[in-house]
């Protein structure tokens, strides 16, 4: 239990008000001088500067404190000429950071752990007295508010230094004589990467001091976690404690592209510069738990400190735990909870593959703002599946399930034990057989105690009439002309007390904000709500759909009319990218996890509606079609906000012409592809906001 009484738990689901943010930076791999590397990496000899321009970053954030989490240095303690230069030159940029920082050793500042299968010069005492003559303690401790803080330095775990032991006493009574206070821990290696009793690799604590470890993390209730060392992103839980793997400022380790299901870029080293990937986490402490911020610095490099002002930054999103009221969510078609087997390739581990989780599709939906998922019922399918859901629920995430027809006995089981996390349960019919499977569907979602969603299956007849010809594919959900289909499931009497709404397909070729007016003004009418398909593919499937500005253009409008209507939730049907098999299609993000277009506009747009939340409201937005695009408005009780969508990106529209006398405040335009303030001319997808 934390301070208070109140568990972690509780601190996870109840937030409340922010009380302090700090950042947490990582593997930051500092040369000897600007353009040196004793790398063969070309990326590695850009660290410097890189870490430059995180330093500007830093500078304009309000922040407590900042975490570095180790590998500050890219020469090793074992070439001490090269390691004391870099040092300096580490010391020398955080001079320029007006926070205060807190340093954690990592394997390149104080040799590797113990490792007899590589040829790693492993932490000793003269390592240690290296990092100790530039940077003071090994581990140490802070506190900040009711928050306790401790570094530990992983390295000396199994090794049998003196330092291990007294570490290992220090640490233990430390979190003892803190208990009832909120701890924070920080290490450079993890204890794992993709579960808890994985073999020891590269990339992880090894046993006995792994269980030591996670044995006292789950002892004390630690609230987080935060590692480095695998420059890459995972999240994980040991019992009830968050853990983030982070993101490196320099470089991505290569070998974890084996992750993704696509090639590394043309000019990313194998993947090594990734640009997208790197970054840094801001945590912002709450009174009831934490969130955390993912900031992608894309590779930028700075050559020299600039002011704050000299940074203009773009609103952030709430995370998915802080948001209120959002109706806009995303179809996860394609596994994102998959593990993939890096397989041993001679650079760091070459003995077995190792296993990492490809965590990419969640920090995108983080960094987006959504909280809104449609999932299959694969996702319940194992324990270690249902235990993630479950953890990621504590973190905001709200999941509608589909299914098709009446599941199993052992799929009936499943959904009635996972009946806490489902915000709704979408089960297809065919209205031939509706008559004999309606009843046992109604009556499994009321066992289950979960609201239930009709969604009914079209026959060929009406997709060919559709799209012109025969199609063999599978399209389902209701449309506005089905009145009369609705009015009969609502007079059966099976359904009664049970039907919670209907689910119904947006079309790519319809309009989105009039066809989500209609939809959310039909199932009103008979007291339901509606669950929305947002399709960006077209009929024919074997049509790609690869137009970045229409896709975006198409989810910022549903996002933008669906929060101001209050019958329907809208799922844009794919986050990453099809580029294979039927209906190939563009998402928000690539085969790379890495953004497109519409996870920038998603994610700014709805840090625009979080940060003006008295100039959006209901009812439904009013919405305008002029030459060259359109346009969508909503009045709060403080102002307004437009949303205006060019017919491309080319096109060039003036300031817009309001015609009411009360407008006349200026407005502020923010682009909604960098999420920043810009002049009145519109060259793109942009919010208009009047204060």
């Amino acid at each position: 239990m934390a301070s208070g009484g109140v568990s972690n738990t509780d601190r996870r689901r109840h937030p409340g008000d922010r009380l302090f943010s700090f950042a947490v930076v990582t593997d930051t791999h500092l040369n000897e001088a600007e353009d040196a590397c004793n790398s063969p990496f070309t990326v590695n000899a850009l660290a410097n500067r890189r870490l430059r321009h995180v330093v500007n970053d830093l500078n304009r954030r309000d922040l407590a404190f900042v975490v570095n989490v180790g590998d500050l240095l890219h020469p090793v303690p074992a070439v001490p000429e090269l390691y004391d230069r870099a040092a300096a030159r580490y010391l020398e940029q955080s001079a320029a950071l007006r926070h205060k920082q807190y340093l954690t050793p990592g394997n390149h500042d104080v040799g590797d752990k113990p490792n007899d299968r590589a040829p790693t010069a492993s932490v000793c005492d003269a390592y240690l007295a290296c990092w100790e003559k530039h940077f003071g303690p090994h581990y140490r401790v802070f506190d900040h508010g009711d928050c306790h803080f401790v570094i530990v330095n992983a390295q000396l775990l199994n090794s049998g230094l003196k330092a291990e032991a007294e570490q290992r006493a220090w640490l233990e009574a430390d979190l003892a004589a803190n208990r009832d206070r909120r701890l924070f821990l920080f290490t450079h290696y993890p204890p794992f990467v993709a579960d808890g009793d994985e073999p020891e690799h590269y990339d992880n604590i090894g046993e006995p001091g792994r269980s030591w470890l996670t044995g006292l993390v789950r002892e004390h209730g630690v609230e987080a976690l935060f590692a480095g060392h695998v420059h890459n992103f995972w999240f994980n839980r040991i019992g009830a404690t968050d853990c983030y793997l982070l993101p490196s400022t320099a470089f991505v380790r290569q070998d974890y592209s084996e992750m993704h299901r696509a090639p590394p870029g043309p000019d990313d080293e194998a993947g090594r510069n990734d640009r997208p990937k790197l970054g840094y986490f801001v945590i912002h402490i709450h009174e009831g738990g934490h969130v955390c911020e993912p900031v992608r610095t894309n590779g930028e490099t700075a050559e020299a400190l600039v002011s704050p002002e000299a940074m203009p930054a773009p609103l952030a999103p709430p995370h998915p735990k802080l948001i209120r009221h959002n109706a806009f969510g995303f179809d996860m078609r394609q596994n994102w909870m998959e593990t993939a087997e890096v397989p041993p390739s001679g650079g760091l581990d070459e003995f077995d593959r190792k296993r990492a989780r490809n965590d990419y599709p969640l920090l995108g939906l983080w960094e987006m703002g959504v909280r809104h998922l449609r999932i299959p019922l694969s996702d319940l399918a194992t324990p270690d599946r249902r235990d993630r859901l479950r953890a990621l629920a504590e973190h905001g995430f709200a999941y509608t399930l589909f299914t098709f027809g009446l599941p199993n006995r052992r799929a009936r089981a499943l959904i009635a034990e996972c009946a806490d996390l489902l915000a709704g349960w979408e089960a297809g019919f065919d209205i031939a057989a509706a008559e004999r499977s309606l009843p046992d569907i109604a009556a499994a979602a009321a066992g289950a105690c979960v609201p239930l969603y009709l969604s009914r299956l079209r026959s060929h007849d009406e997709l060919r009439a559709e799209a012109g010809r025969y199609f063999h594919v599978v399209n389902h959900g209701f449309d506005i002309s089905d009145r009369e289909r609705i009015e009969a499931l609502q007079a059966q009497p099976e359904l009664a007390g049970t039907l919670a709404g209907l689910v119904f397909r947006l079309p790519a070729e319809a309009p989105v904000c009039e066809t989500l007016l209609g939809i959310d003004g039909l199932v009103g009418g008979f007291g339901l709500q509606a669950s929305v398909q947002l399709r960006t593919a077209g009929f024919d499937p074997s049509q790609a759909e690869r137009d970045d500005f229409k896709i975006a253009g198409r989810m910022a409008e549903a996002l933008f009319a669906a929060n101001t209507l209050g019958n329907l939730r809208v799922f844009a049907d794919t986050l990453v990218d099809h580029d294979r098999g039927y209906f190939v299609r563009h998402g928000a993000y690539d085969r790379l996890c890495n953004p497109r277009l519409a996870a920038h506009v998603v994610r700014h747009l709805n840090a625009v509606l979080a940060h003006y939340p008295d100039c959006f409201g209901r009812p439904g937005a009013a919405q305008t079609t002029s030459r060259g695009g359109r346009r969508l408005k909503s009045a709060g009780r403080r102002g307004s906000i437009e949303l205006v969508v060019p017919e491309a990106i080319t096109e060039v529209s003036s300031t817009p012409a309001f015609t009411t006398a009360e407008e006349t405040a200026d407005p502020i335009f923010i682009d909604l592809a960098s999420g920043l303030s810009q002049g009145g001319v519109l060259t793109g997808l942009v919010a208009v906001v009047r204060t």
